[in-house]
């Protein structure tokens, strides 16, 4: 039984010679080395909704987790639904007419199976068992697949406990044998999960098993929070072609220095896979081409001076013609890409419709407001009020809280100018905000008590495709609500 897309393909090879009597075949998918499994980076999540039938199913499943038989001679009846009769059937050996070896050499598992069930949940199984070229064999060997991600597909009764250890593993086990349902699954339990920590190991993924929404949700996080991203653990893992793609990034959020000192850290973990030392020179062959897709030319003089040109990655002749781009009339040409990054324009969420000034005690008192958003954003910062009687310099301490943990916190300066406008403050690295939450945005001002006043407050505003909401926050000991106060802009990236 043969089939082929795009990026694997599955084979049943011939029988292969052995001193057991049943007779054996083989499975393997073709697959990129890159698959990890992704233990520390998502939170474990239950898919199915509770209730006594699904707690039912999944107590059958979790017994029969180890080869148990039923031993009653009339279960049938102490099941009410067939789904939870169906349920015992898994991993079990009664009526099991399939056997699946499972998991490479050295750590298999053999697996009953009904090749019924099977079947009716996959079409490869389908035709592996009742196809044209299908053959009667009593085992069957596995070996690209884990066993815990084989056992996790949920042919039998439609349940599954996805985890950080095996989601990877179990979507590459969905799309092996074609159950849609469950590789949308694990894609919903990646989505959720998706912070900085783990985009770039998972926009690697979603290339590999051609999932373009994931894709596009790890690149909206890439580029928010690129400096986090490029920094992470599991920025060293990518593969070349995904390191390349990252490189070459034009709304890449991040300085250039940044993005530098990340390619060089791949490249020692590149060293470390390729069993070289890691040597200035190995770096700069792991690194290959991909080298000249970081923008040097567009660092700061200081960066480069203090950082890249002394790195040793470079030759002297890069250094030299880099240092003349800088200063020379008549600049050299280079390998490097010399365009700046456009990375990504912030949007503002401005909740008040008029503002005035009167006399507030903004000293050393805390403004709060809660918000939600309808899809993920990034908070980069608020906008703040300033004087209304001239020039001011102010000082303030922000933050932002879900469920009363910091999120992000900053102490920031700015100056006012006298007029009615918003100034920005920023947090040091933009904060993800994940949907249908709310969140508590917060600041206390010490500078000019005379400061505007936001008025005419709104509970919802449309920002382009996002919707904020807005409700009064019991961290305010100063006046800001919903319909007036403080805060008047929230800065995000979308």
């Amino acid at each position: 039984v043969s089939g082929r897309n795009d990026e694997s393909s599955l084979s049943e090879t011939e029988s292969r010679p052995s001193t057991n009597p049943h007779a054996c075949h083989e499975i393997t998918l073709t697959r990129n080395s890159g698959v990890k499994m992704a233990a520390g980076l998502f939170p474990t999540k239950k898919l199915a909704p509770a209730s006594s039938t699904n707690t039912a199913v999944q107590q059958n499943q979790q017994q029969n987790l180890n080869n148990n038989t039923i031993h009653s001679c009339n279960w049938q009846g102490l099941y009410p639904t067939i789904r939870e009769r169906n349920s015992v059937m898994f991993n079990n050996e009664l009526m099991a007419d399939v056997h699946f070896v499972v998991g490479p050499p050295g750590g298999t598992q053999r697996v009953p199976g009904h090749k019924y069930v099977l079947a009716v949940g996959s079409n490869v199984f389908h035709a592996m068992f009742y196809g044209e070229l299908a053959e009667d064999k009593e085992e069957i060997r596995i070996p690209d697949v884990e066993p815990p991600s084989f056992l996790a597909m949920y042919i039998y009764c439609d349940e599954i406990d996805l985890c950080a250890d095996t989601v990877l593993a179990t979507l590459y086990a969905a799309k092996k044998y074609i159950v849609p349902h469950l590789a949308r699954a694990c894609v919903n339990f990646l989505e959720t999960s998706l912070s900085a920590k783990n985009a770039c190991v998972l926009l690697s993924q979603s290339c590999l098993f051609e999932e373009p929404d994931l894709t596009q949700r790890c690149w909206e996080v890439i580029d928010a929070q690129a400096e986090l991203a490029l920094r992470s653990e599991g920025f060293t893992d990518i593969d070349s072609v995904t390191l390349e793609s990252i490189l070459r990034r034009e709304t890449l959020n991040a300085k250039e220095m940044v993005v530098f000192e990340a390619a060089l850290s791949w490249a020692e973990a590149e060293c470390q896979r390729q069993d070289l030392t890691p040597t200035i020179e190995n770096k700069r062959l792991a690194l290959g081409k991909a080298i000249y897709l970081i923008r040097i030319p567009t660092m700061t003089l200081d960066d480069f001076a203090n950082g890249a040109a002394q790195s040793g990655v470079l030759t002297l002749n890069e250094t030299n013609d880099i240092f003349l781009w800088y200063t020379a009339a008549n600049k050299p040409e280079l390998l490097f890409a010399s365009k700046l990054r456009k990375g990504l324009a912030p949007q503002r969420c401005h909740r008040f419709q008029s503002c005035a000034y009167r006399s507030n005690q903004w000293r050393y008192r805390c403004d709060s407001i809660q918000f939600a958003v309808d899809k993920r954003v990034f908070i980069a910062g608020f906008g703040l009020y300033g004087s209304s009687c001239g020039s001011a310099e102010y000082s303030a301490k922000i933050e932002l809280k879900r469920q009363g943990v910091p999120l992000g916190q900053s102490l920031i300066k700015y100056f006012s100018d006298g007029s009615s406008s918003t100034f920005p403050g920023w947090f040091e690295y933009p904060v993800q905000i994940e949907p249908d939450t709310f969140y508590t945005a917060s600041v206390v001002l010490d500078g000019n008590e005379l400061s505007y006043f936001g008025q005419e407050g709104m509970t919802e505003v449309q920002c382009g495709k996002v919707t904020f909401q807005f409700q009064c926050s019991s961290d305010s000991t100063n006046g800001t609500g919903v319909q007036g106060g403080q805060i008047p802009e929230l800065i995000f990236y979308a």
